[in-house]
């Protein structure tokens, strides 16, 4: 982790705010308390514990919903009175099930991308569990050629789809192509986020 806990200034109740921050979206999760008992216990076992001020004990995020957060990584600010904690979400964030605590629109833009980045988590999760009977776990046990296949054929139906100026037809074709790419990124272990990065790089360059 990338901070000293001995340096953190915690206030007269010896809590410190924690704002939690999706590694890949950068997104503000939510915003909870931390005593240095808890955040030990993040440090120790890598996911997000806090400090409950209403209940005053400790919980740990995600120990009945399942919704765990990952930790990626842990700083503090200028002043050392208040810590970054950066996850990798294992479901929504907020106890109404929204991906963040912050999320106003229920349909906000940046929030909609978030549905590849869980669709990304999905297909891991099959490929290491592989379920019996999932679709998934059947293209994974088939191999990489399977998994090409099936991406040039969702990609051929994109194609006759615009051909057919249906939108309908080339939003459900998009869709299957999109899921089959994910499949292969995972197949050769290439995260999205780097595929996002390369975009990033490429509009640098168009916007410099």
């Amino acid at each position: 982790m990338n901070l000293d806990p001995a340096q953190i200034k915690y206030d007269d109740r010896g809590l410190v705010p924690a704002i939690v921050q999706d590694a890949k979206t950068k997104e503000v999760l939510t915003l909870a308390y931390m005593n240095r008992e808890s955040l030990a216990l993040t440090i120790e076992s890598g996911e997000t514990w806090f400090y409950s001020r209403s209940r005053q004990q400790l919980w740990h995020k995600g120990e009945t919903s399942g919704h765990t957060q990952k930790v990626v990584s842990l700083h503090y600010d200028c002043d050392q009175d208040a810590v970054l904690v950066q996850v990798i979400p294992q479901g929504p964030a907020c106890h109404t099930g929204a991906y963040s605590c912050f999320t106003e629109m229920k349909h906000a833009k940046t929030d909609r991308f978030q549905i590849l980045t869980q669709l990304e988590q999905l297909i891991k999760e099959r490929d290491e569990q592989r379920p019996e009977g999932a679709y998934t776990t059947y293209l994974f046990e088939k191999g990489l050629d399977k998994i090409l296949k099936k991406v040039g054929e969702e990609a051929a139906e994109v194609i006759i789809a615009a051909k057919n100026q249906s939108h309908d037809e080339l939003r459900y074709e998009t869709a299957d192509l999109l899921y089959h790419l994910l499949v292969l990124l995972q197949e050769a272990k290439l995260p999205l986020d780097e595929v996002l990065h390369e975009l990033e790089k490429r509009h640098v360059k168009t916007t410099t």
